[in-house]
């Protein structure tokens, strides 16, 4: 049904309502009669309130308010016993009724983008929740009964202004996702190392200066984001991580790496992309599944001969560096398709890059290179017509 005044002829019969962008100021009060409904959608009205006879619809399972004008619930929302998904996405609420916590079967709660700046401690008591959305909720701390969802496997703080995080972040064993992304966070709890079901940390834009060891416990983690915080080291620990395949380290001020990071012999892309390096340690070179090394925006002078080790290295990423000469080593990555080096000094090139018969992206730009060499390299990809026909190549 998409209209409520025919739903309301058969009030019983109804079990979808779709009442999607119809410019609704209110619901009228009829609408609990629909008292097998299972499915309604108000999504993108202008609704301010909910009258209260909304906590008949006993039956109900996915309500959907999404992108209305709401800045309070009814305290009849907690009447709504088999509900599974309440959709609350872009509206005004500045906090929750406590009777939310009689959802006993809600799975899903999204709170993207409304105002709330805390949540009740009541929302410890959805032992069923599984996916909890507080994108740009304006939160700036968690109660500790977050830490009795016992079930919850995505949780998504994405752009809030949280500091820390209570240390009973630590209880939720199910959890598989952790959305920390643009906080304020300057510190883990050593607790975070209890996740052991956690496959993404996202902490990517925070104040993170230092990592606990305890991030080594995280043994299932595959994908660990540290993009744009202030880490001047990695605790050794972080070479316990046998499953990680993804570490973003972009935008810190790293001098150095632990030795132990040789250890990640699953990790697929390592991002180091404007840190401070000033080598590339070898154990890095020793990462045998590396599919995507970035390292541009360092203080590089030189790579080490052992870069050819990489043989799964289908992108290297070298731009901003201080690299005057590449050794012939370079032509061992037969898998490579993309090498950037623009913004070097590069006044040579090895014979050996006529090596990569699978190259499909040469970047050169910025590069002070000899009319000889640019005069070679013209000549080769003119002929080589199996890179020619893929090739990016740019050498002004």
């Amino acid at each position: 049904y998409t209209d409520l005044a025919k739903a309301l002829q058969n009030p019983l019969k109804v079990r979808t309502l779709d009442l999607r962008y119809q410019k609704l100021t209110i619901l009228p009060k009829e609408i609990g009669q629909l008292r097998n409904l299972q499915e309604l959608d108000l999504s993108f009205n202008s609704l301010t309130t909910l009258p209260k006879e909304v906590g008949q619809l006993e039956n109900l399972q996915r309500l959907d308010l999404h992108q209305n004008r709401l800045a309070t619930l009814p305290m009849e929302i907690g009447q709504l016993k088999n509900l599974q998904e309440l959709d609350l996405n872009s509206n005004k609420l500045t906090t929750l009724p406590k009777e939310i916590r009689q959802l006993r079967n809600l799975q899903e709660l999204d709170l993207h983008r409304n105002q709330l700046t805390t949540l009740p401690k009541e929302i410890g008591q959805l032992q069923n929740l599984k996916t909890l959305n507080l994108i740009v909720t304006q939160l700036t701390t968690l109660p500790k009964e977050i830490g009795e969802l016992q079930n919850l496997k995505t949780l998504n703080l994405l752009d809030n202004q949280l500091t820390t995080l209570p240390k009973e972040i630590g209880e939720l064993q199910n959890l598989e996702i952790l959305v920390l992304r643009e906080n304020r966070i300057t510190a883990l709890p050593k607790e975070i190392g209890q996740l052991q079901n956690l496959q993404w940390l996202d902490l990517h834009q925070n104040q993170l200066t230092t990592l606990p060891k305890e991030i080594g416990q995280l043994q299932n983690l595959q994908r660990l984001d540290l993009h744009q915080n202030q880490l001047t080291t990695l605790p050794k620990e972080i070479g316990q991580l046998q499953n990680l395949q993804e570490l973003c380290l972009d935008e810190n001020q790293l001098t150095t790496l632990p030795k132990e990071i040789e250890q990640l012999q699953n990790l697929r892309v390592l991002d180091l992309d404007n840190n401070q390096l000033t080598t590339l340690p070898k154990e890095v070179l020793r990462l045998q599944s590396l599919q995507v090394l970035a390292l541009g925006s360092n203080r590089l002078s030189t790579l080490p001969k052992e870069i050819g080790q990489l043989q799964n290295l289908q992108v290297l990423g070298l731009i901003s560096n201080q690299l005057t000469t590449l050794p012939k080593e370079i032509g061992q990555l037969q898998n490579l398709q993309e090498l950037c080096l623009d913004e070097n000094q590069l006044t040579t090139f090895p014979k050996e890059i006529r090596q990569l018969k699978n190259l499909q992206e040469l970047h050169l730009y910025l590069n002070p290179l000899s009319s000889k060499e640019k005069k070679g390299f013209e000549d080769y990809f003119q002929n080589v017509k199996f890179i020619l026909k893929n090739i990016i190549y740019r050498i002004l």
